[in-house]
Formats: C-alpha cells, structure tokens, sequence
C-alpha cells in the first residue's frame, strides 16, 4: 500500500450528511419518539475525519497532541458549556424539585465527558417518556466523542512510533482488529445487557475505527459514476429508514448499527458526482451545508428545549405544533450560539495555552452554577419522622382515624428528597449460585425468632421500609433476594426473552428451599395500569407451589398502582388535589382482586391486600396523610411504607398466626 498521504480536499457531501443525520435526530425525538441512528452517523464521520488528519500528522513524522486538543476544545466546548450553563438556570426554575438531584449529577458528568458512564450508572432508561428524561442525557453521545478525541491520538501516535514507516498498513491493520474486537464486544454486550451497552464508549469504538478505515481507502477507491449515483441515494434512504425499520433504541449497538454505519459510508464513497439526480446533489445545497455547520449547536440545544416545554406544559408528548415550536426554539438558539460563540471562539486565534485557559475559565461558571444549584437542594432537603401527628401517612386510611395534626401541613418528604427515598440492607452478599443473585440480610440479636425471606423485583423489595422495623422490634432475621425487573416467577413476565430473569428466579428458589425461611414475602398481582388488567400470573403460582412442597408459608401482596406520570411530581406541579392528579380507582383495581378466581393457589399462601392504603373509594391520591406515596411513577416511598409499618404487621399476625406471648418475668 502507498505511503502517500490522502489527499486533502473539501468533501461538501459531510455537511450534508451531517444535517441529514441532525434532522433526523431531532425529527425523530420530537415528533416520533422514537431513535433515528444518525448518532452512530456522527460517530462514522468523526472517525473518517479525525483518523484522516491523524494519518497524515503521523506521515509528517509527528502527531501534536497538544495543539489537536486545543483544537478539539476550541470547537466543543463554547457551545457545550454554553447550553449547560443555561440547562442549569433553566433547570432550577421550570424543573419539578424531585428532577433537580438527578439533573445536577448529570450536568457534573455532561461537563466533565463522563455522562454516558453517569447514565450506565444510573441504569437510565434513555428511551422514557421524554417529559420525565433527564435534561442533558442527549450528552452520553457527546462524552463518548470526547473520550475518543483524548485516546484517538494516542493510538495512532504509538502505532507510527512502531509502524517504521509502513504506517498506512500498520494503521489499516491495527483499525481492522480495532473495530473487529468492539463490534464482536459490542453484539454480546447489546445481547447481554442492551442498555449499558448502548451507553459504553467500548461498544461504539468500531463505528469510529471504521470511519477511519475508510478515510485511508477511500482515495484508492475508484467507481463507476452510476454506481457512485446508486450508493448515494441507497445511503440517504438507508438513514431515512433506519429509525423506521428498527426498534434503535432496543437493539443497538450491537450489529444493528451497521445499518446507519453502512448508509454514511456509502454517502462518503459516492462523493460529489456532479450529477443533477444524484444524492450528493441535494447533501450538497447551501441550506444543508448551512445546517450542517449548525448541526452540533442544534444536537445540543434541541433536547433539553423538547424536555422543558414537556414539563412546562405538563405533557407527555409534543403535537404537530408544539414540536414545530420546539424545533423552532432550538434551531434559533443554535443559530445564535453559532455565530455569537462558536465561531468567534474558533475564528479568535487562540494559542494552545490561550485554549487550555479558555476551558478552565468556561468551565467554572457551569461547575459553580450546578454547584450552587446542589447547595440550594440540599437546604430544601427535609427529614421528617414517619407518623408523627402531622403526617400519619397511610394510617389516615385506618378505620375510625381522626387527625389531630396542625390545619396547614407541607407534605413529606421534600421534593428534593424524594429520589432517595428508598429503603435498603446493605449487609450483601453473592450467592454461589452464580445468576447474579445477591443474599442481603439483617443481623438480629442473637439467634432469630423468625427468618423472613423478601424476592422478586423492586415491588416486593420497597417493603423493607414497613418490614426492616418490625424485624427488629421482633428480633427476625431478613433475606431480601431482588433483582430489578424480574418478579418471582417462573417465567421472565416483562420480557419473554430474559432468560438471565428465568436463571435468577431458579437460583432464589433453590436458595429459599435451603434456607427454609418462616415465610417468603413477594408480590400477588402485577399489570395494576390504567387501560390494562390486573393479574395473577400463572408463573407466581407455579413459584409458590414449589415452595408449598417444602412447607413454606408464603405472604402474597397486591400490588400499588402504576402511573404514565409521577403523582408526587404532579402534586408539585399542579396541587394534591388536581383531578389529573387523582385518577379513579376503578381505573388500576378491579372490585375483586384476580387471585379470588383462581383454582389452583397452593394452601401456604396468604394475600395481603393493601390496596386500601394507596387509594380510596374513590380516587388514587398522590398525597395520603400528608406525605408523598410515590417516589417515582411505580415505586411507594419509604417514608410512606414506613407509616404502613403497623398495618403490614398486622397483616402478617393475621396470616401466620400472632408472636409467642412473652412468658412471665420470674418471681
């Protein structure tokens, strides 16, 4: 292979593809709700260019990390720290005070080029409602970016240092094996655990290293003018397609990717043809070239615009017109923050230590605005001790309570507090029986009257709250087993194809069989949704007949009602007693519950029902007794489980029989 370096030419056909990938993006998120693919777009180009630049740096006999980076800064972080530092005032002042934690971490991780690995963290759902999205999680794109023009020229520095001048085959070699190992990575990963592969920058590191194959070919490729005519319009259509035809947001990276990687290519590889019916025609327009150049400003802004009207307006999703108005918004700001900041910046002249200062001093602003914005939620943050007389929580449901608190009563808790507010043993230990089953456990006084064993998914488990308290007013041991999105079944109920919930499921139940608790709490009924049916799945019964044989009594609870919007958010927003914050019981419970018709339900099961306490006859409030229910849009709080402490006691007096009576003090 030649040595002689590509040629350095304009290529008009990347800013095209650029506007197209942005339009995309932003189409797709405002008005379909849907993943386009035109990141992985991004992601190919900036391989293409960067590795191009690099090889011809390294043909010269040296590659300047310091001035790259300069450069690199220059060009990323006027418009990036702009819109945090307005996401951050933004934020404070039309965000719900339960967003604020989260929004605050999250700005701290976008600043820093950490936010994908913040979102991994958080196991982040990037494919929620758009009104409960965090307003800066568009940035995991970014981080990766980042992260890649750091160790990019690392890589290609060592290999011209080794490749003793045969660097485009050292090169081609080490980029082929690159992208071979991450996309091989990439498809177990995306198999295995889908949403933290779509956020790992080591998943994506293939769609970089093949923009960059394709930058040391690309100048060797020759094609026929028509065929370059086909490639370009099977390339614009492919992108097009692409969010249409897959479900991106369920099954990339993975080889799924491949689709939009493959459609920008064959853009790259059709070129500029000159041809009036061909793609690169209309990529090439001035109006698109202009949109390309707008198109990181407008990436950036577009998201959190989309996520503030949401919230502003107390909407799930945007109309025809109400998208257009967002799309509007952002473009105008885009086309602001282009030409006001970005391009003066770049166009400034700055030297390589002008550039290293102009991020230090850009930074400060974002880091102290956010930090600020911490101190100001931390003082908002309350601690208020469950039940006392004005804020007795569920027992305000008891029959024949009467309130005797103080007439006007800020509910519990904050705001602010209410992420946090989950109750937890942190005593934990992994299982030998692998599937990833963690065994966490109380540690009585002494040896335990009773051993009480908690699994299945989140439901269950938020009953640590209500149940950690009577275990240690009793002195019984609990085993909380909980893996999230897994209820106790024998099938995998959310999705049919987790089979690594199936293997989990086994490995609790041969771990309760060993264990022979005094009884297993888990949950009775799931799908309690507006516009579906509660039911008793057949796998829950199948789970507690097995533990039946061995003569375990099991605890069986309803489960709380699930929302399509936080209540303890709508309260904030819009009053307690809104009647979009109050929908009819009727909507989430039947009048009989579904285990009642049911033949098959093995004797050692009790069903506690506490459906009483998250709704009344009529409605399903969002505040009960003064305190917040909810935490989340499916999640009951700590702080109001721990007011059903007594009430869930009794419930499991009634179905196991009450405790030994103390025998008599010596005489």
């Amino acid at each position: 292979m030649s040595q002689t370096p590509p040629r350095t030419r304009f290529r008009p056909e990347i800013e095209g593809l650029r506007a197209l990938a942005c339009v995309l993006v932003v189409v797709y998120h405002v008005w379909l709700g849907r993943i386009s693919g035109g990141v992985d777009v991004f992601f190919f180009l900036t391989g293409f260019l960067i590795t191009g630049q690099l090889f011809r740096a390294g043909l010269r006999g040296r590659v300047e990390f310091r001035p790259l980076w300069a450069r690199m800064i220059t060009r990323l972080f006027p418009a990036t720290l702009t819109v945090l530092l307005v996401v951050v005032v933004a934020g404070a002042l039309v965000l719900p005070q339960s967003r604020w934690p989260g929004t605050i971490r999250e700005v701290f991780a976008a600043a820093l080029y950490l936010e994908n690995w913040q979102l991994a963290a958080d196991s982040a759902d990037y494919f929620a409602r758009h009104a409960d999205a965090s307003l800066v999680q568009h940035f995991w794109s970014l981080a990766i970016q980042g992260q890649f023009y750091v160790v990019w020229p690392l890589l290609v520095a060592a290999v011209a240092a080794l490749a003793r001048g045969r660097l485009r085959v050292a090169l081609t070699g080490t980029l082929a094996v690159v992208a071979a190992a991450s996309l091989t990575y990439s498809v177990w990963l995306t198999a295995e655990n889908q949403p933290l592969a779509y956020f790992s920058s080591l998943t994506r590191v293939w769609e970089f290293a093949l923009g960059g194959l394709l930058a040391l070919v690309i100048d060797a490729v020759t094609l026929p003018r028509a065929l370059r005519i086909a490639l370009g319009w099977l390339g614009v259509a492919g992108l097009v397609a692409c969010g249409l035809v897959l479900q991106v947001g369920t099954v990339f990276p993975g080889y799924a990717a491949l689709w939009p990687v493959a459609s920008a290519a064959m853009g790259l590889l059709a070129g500029t043809t000159g041809s009036a019916v061909a793609a690169d025609r209309l990529l090439t327009t001035r109006p698109l070239a202009y949109l390309g150049r707008l198109s990181f400003s407008l990436y950036l802004w577009h998201w959190p615009v989309l996520v503030l009207y949401l919230v502003h307006r107390g909407r799930g999703e945007v109309g025809p017109l109400g998208g257009a108005a967002v799309i509007a918004i952002a473009l105008a700001l885009s086309v602001a923050t282009h030409h006001l900041i970005e391009s003066p910046v770049r166009r400034s002249g700055l030297p390589v230590r002008g550039a290293y200062r102009f991020a230090v001093l850009a930074m400060i602003p974002v880091l102290a605005a956010a930090g600020a914005w911490r101190i100001a939620g931390v003082s908002r943050t309350e601690v208020t001790a469950a039940g006392d007389r004005d804020h007795p929580g569920a027992l305000a449901r008891t029959p024949g309570f009467v309130y005797r608190g103080a007439d006007e009563v800020t509910p519990v808790p904050s705001p602010v507090a209410l992420p946090a507010d989950w109750a937890w043993i942190d005593n934990c230990t992994e299982s030998p029986r692998g599937a990833e089953l963690k065994v966490c456990t109380t540690t009585p006084d002494g040896p335990p009257e009773k051993t009480l064993v908690v699994v299945g998914d989140s439901h269950p488990t938020q009953f640590v709250a209500a149940l950690e308290p009577i275990a240690q007013r009793r002195n019984w041991q609990l085993v909380v087993m909980s893996r999230g999105s897994c209820p106790f079944s024998t099938e995998s109920e959310i999705d049919p194809d987790d089979q690594a919930c199936r293997d989990w499921n086994a490995a609790a139940l041969d771990e309760i069989l060993d264990l022979r608790p005094d009884a297993v709490f888990t949950m009775a009924t799931r799908d309690v949704r507006a516009g579906l049916t509660e039911r008793t799945p057949p796998g829950y019964v199948e789970q507690w007949r097995k533990i039946e044989s061995a003569g375990i009594p099991v605890l069986a609870a309803r489960d709380n009602p699930r929302y399509d919007y936080a209540p303890s958010e709508c309260a904030e927003l819009r009053g307690a007693d809104a009647p979009e914050c109050n929908p009819p019981r009727a909507d989430f419970y039947p009048d009989d519950p579904p285990y009642r018709f049911l033949d098959d339900v093995p004797p050692n099961v009790s069903f506690l029902d506490f459906s009483d306490y998250y709704c009344d006859e009529a409605v399903c409030p969002p505040v009960i007794g003064n305190v917040l229910v909810y935490l989340d849009d499916n999640h009951v709080g700590a702080t109001y489980l721990a007011t059903m402490e007594s009430i869930v006691e009794a419930a499991i007096d009634a179905a196991l029989g009450p405790p030994d009576p103390e025998p008599p003090a010596p005489a």
